[in-house]
């Protein structure tokens, strides 16, 4: 899939930021979007700077889509007429900017064929990366999850042998279910420990 294919991708975006004289000698800044833009003033230099400004903040604030078409080639590839490539390769933002005439500014979304043939540009964006999908992870040993994959409740107390307690989160001890004697083996218990005791007193 290339940028030059239109139906599989978003039209590529572009901003124009411009310095407008007016009969008075001052001037004004205007933007393609709906940004607040400066009143009118006459400082040319000043205008001039916060064009430039403008233009870079845009730059920084717009995510480079790495699925946008070409905007350059839906213009006919006029940025470097009279040289007809094949769209192709990453998204990248291009900054356009003629210091000879100096009163615009221009940010384009094209594709990394047609961005080095623009006059008086400058790459000031990419498209992110997509991320890759994560590894598969080794097989274990039969169907027995590795240790590593174990629950907290199940894994072993540090430095005890396979027949310790499970070790519980917070670093307490459980004792085995199987240690836990029932009812009927306490009343056993019990009575083992009074037989001593009984006959001792029937012999004196």
């Amino acid at each position: 899939m290339t940028p030059d294919a239109p139906s599989a991708r978003r039209p590529g975006r572009s901003w124009t930021i411009r310095v407008v004289g007016h009969r008075d000698r001052s001037a004004s800044v205007t933007c393609s979007s709906s940004c607040v833009m400066p009143a009118r003033s006459r400082d040319l230099a000043a205008l001039r700077r916060f064009a430039e400004a403008h233009a870079l903040a845009h730059a920084r604030a717009a995510a480079v889509r790495a699925d946008a078409a070409c905007w350059c080639r839906h213009h006919g590839c006029g940025p470097h007429e009279g040289t007809r490539v094949s769209c192709g390769g990453t998204v990248v933002l291009v900054l356009r900017h003629d210091p000879a005439v100096g009163q615009v500014w221009t940010l384009s979304e094209v594709c990394s064929t047609c961005a080095p043939l623009m006059s008086h540009a400058r790459v000031v964006a990419r498209a992110a990366a997509r991320p890759t999908p994560p590894a598969p992870r080794p097989a274990t040993t039969g169907d027995r999850p590795a240790a590593g994959d174990r629950p907290a409740g199940d894994r072993a107390a540090p430095g005890s042998g396979p027949a310790a307690a499970p070790f519980v989160p917070g670093g307490f001890s459980a004792p085995p279910v199987d240690a836990v004697p029932t009812p009927r083996e306490r009343r056993r218990r019990g009575r083992r420990r009074d037989r001593p005791e009984r006959e001792g007193s029937g012999g004196s």
